[in-house]
């Protein structure tokens, strides 16, 4: 892995941002070689870089600049949405017709699923 890949795995890694000089200090390598990696992945764009102070000291403070996107995967079945987000029924799930239905059509697609990986 090149160390401009690895770095931005370690940013990634910390959300809510990491101290310029923690990551060459994670990454074991020295703070020169660091401020040339940060460099080059904010002429990319693919970081942020803020002032910030550490235990003191003057540093940076290093966030991915990619917003995570928001996966809405397990609400689907087939083309069908959970009948669960944004339900405003005061409803209890074990006798929720909506939410049986949705259940029984996730149960025939993992079977259908299931059937043709068999084939």
């Amino acid at each position: 892995m090149e160390p401009e890949e690895l770095a931005l795995k370690v940013i990634k890694e910390h959300p809510e941002g990491i101290y310029q000089n923690q990551l060459w200090k994670e990454m074991n390598i020295d703070s020169r070689k660091c401020s040339r990696i940060v460099s080059k992945l904010l002429k990319k764009g693919l970081i942020i870089r803020e002032s910030a102070t550490s235990k003191g000291s003057r540093t940076y403070l290093l966030k991915s600049a990619e917003e995570p996107k928001p996966s809405y995967e397990m609400l689907l079945s087939g083309s069908m949405f959970s009948p669960c987000a944004g339900c405003r029924l005061a409803c209890e799930p074990e006798f929720c017709e909506y939410l049986t239905e949705w259940i029984v059509k996730l149960d025939e697609e993992d079977e259908t699923s299931q059937s043709e990986a068999q084939c």
